[in-house]
């Protein structure tokens, strides 16, 4: 596998389309972040306050500010995002960002690619699905996809028969219903999208 190191120092693997290579994996504060700058330029303090815990989508993932923040300069050391303009008024200049034709790019790889976990299911890909409803993208696609990807998984654990008692029994009870209530919301939401 090539990787590619950011400005930022950051590892991420490449992927090559042509000529060019395509970072596939931030962490999900800066996936957040990249995938708002992709819709709009904002710069820091609006997206602090979309991804607070009383924000749009920090009630499914909080970002505290300084995390934001954070990802703002990793991105920016990456080269997927770039200054826009600088937001003059009362209080402090604040600059604004979009994200750079490459940035915009592995936004929508990201947002394009099913989770591979249960575990995920309630973090990143309730994160893609408001993403995704923000610019107006019809998720259906994905929703099918990543039902495929996490059919096999709730299957085995729905058969899984526990090894031992105590704890290894309650965690396997919570694996199965987890599974079972992840791949019933999945049935649920594609039904409302038919």
């Amino acid at each position: 596998m090539r990787c590619s190191v950011g400005r930022a120092g950051l590892l991420l693997p490449a992927v090559t389309l042509g000529f060019m290579a395509v970072m596939t994996s931030l962490p999900l504060a800066e996936n957040t972040v990249l995938a708002l700058l992709s819709e709009r330029p904002a710069h820091g303090f609006a997206i602090a306050r979309l991804t607070a815990p009383e924000g749009e989508l920090g009630r499914i993932w909080h970002i505290p500010r300084p995390v934001v923040y954070r990802s703002i300069g990793r991105l920016l050391d990456a080269g997927l995002i770039t200054p826009a303009a600088v937001e003059s008024g009362r209080g402090p200049q604040r600059t604004l960002y979009t994200a750079t034709p490459e940035g915009r790019q592995v936004a929508a790889q990201w947002l394009d690619t099913p989770v591979e976990h249960v575990r995920d299911v309630r973090s990143q890909l309730l994160l893609k699905l408001a993403l995704l409803d923000r610019v107006g993208r019809d998720p259906t696609d994905l929703l099918r996809r990543q039902k495929v990807i996490l059919e096999p998984i709730a299957e085995a654990v729905r058969t899984e028969r526990p090894q031992r008692k105590g704890f290894d029994a309650t965690l396997l009870a919570w694996r199965r219903a987890t599974a079972a209530a992840t791949m019933n919301f999945l049935d649920d939401i594609l039904r409302q999208g038919s």
